[in-house]
This record gives C-alpha cells, structure tokens and sequence, in this order.
C-alpha cells in the first residue's frame, strides 16, 4: 500500500489477510463449514476493505453525504463480521485468544471508521 493511504484501509486490509489465513485452516474450520460460515466471513472482510476504498474515493467536497453512508456501511460490515466470530467461538473452532485477537482487529477497522465518519461530518 502507498504511504498516503489511510491507516483504516492499511487495517482493512491486514484485517482481511488475517481473516483468509484463519479460515482457511481446514483443521479450524472443517469442510461442513466452508459455504455456510467461512465463505461469508471471507467475503465479508474483503467487503469491508473494498467499502472503505471506494469510501475514500468519493469526493468529499460534492458528495459529502454518500461518503458518510459507504463509511456506515462499512461499520455494518464489522458488526456482522464480528457476530461470525462469536459464532465460530460458540461453536468451538475458535479459541478463546484467537477469537480475541481476531475481534480486536474488526473493532479497530470499526472505531477508525467511526472516527472518521465523524470527522466527515463536522
């Protein structure tokens, strides 16, 4: 990534590698979970990295208000990413200190991402 960047996508992205390397551990997530869990939390992560991207590149000056609306949708994403998680806990294919580190990584995307549609609104 270029050094402009800014650091939620930086985060977006690292979260979203992360999320790949966990759930394509076939001994943490066995094969019955691949399409009904491990699928959408795959997708979900790339979504939160491709909603803050396009967030980014929406004009602020003209379009202020659909640039607040991709951010929350991106917030979105990390509440529904983070149920995964907490289900996976529940399930038992998750530790407890992996499920930490992993939730840890999605609330940061996400309070980055609140401050910053903060920051759009004022």
């Amino acid at each position: 990534m270029a050094e402009n960047d800014l650091k939620v996508i930086v985060k977006a992205k690292e979260l979203a590698v992360h999320t790949f390397k966990l759930t394509s551990n076939c001994n943490r997530y066995p094969k019955k979970y691949r399409h009904s869990l491990v699928d959408r939390m795959q997708i979900k992560s790339l979504d939160i990295y491709d909603t803050l991207f396009e967030a980014n590149r929406v004009n602020n000056m003209t379009r202020k208000q659909e640039r607040c609306e991709t951010i929350t949708r991106a917030i979105t994403l990390c509440d529904e990413l983070l149920f995964y998680i907490e289900l996976s806990m529940e399930l038992g294919l998750l530790t407890d200190s992996s499920a930490e580190y992993w939730s840890k990584m999605v609330r940061d995307v996400k309070y980055m991402s609140l401050a910053w549609r903060t920051k759009e609104r004022q």
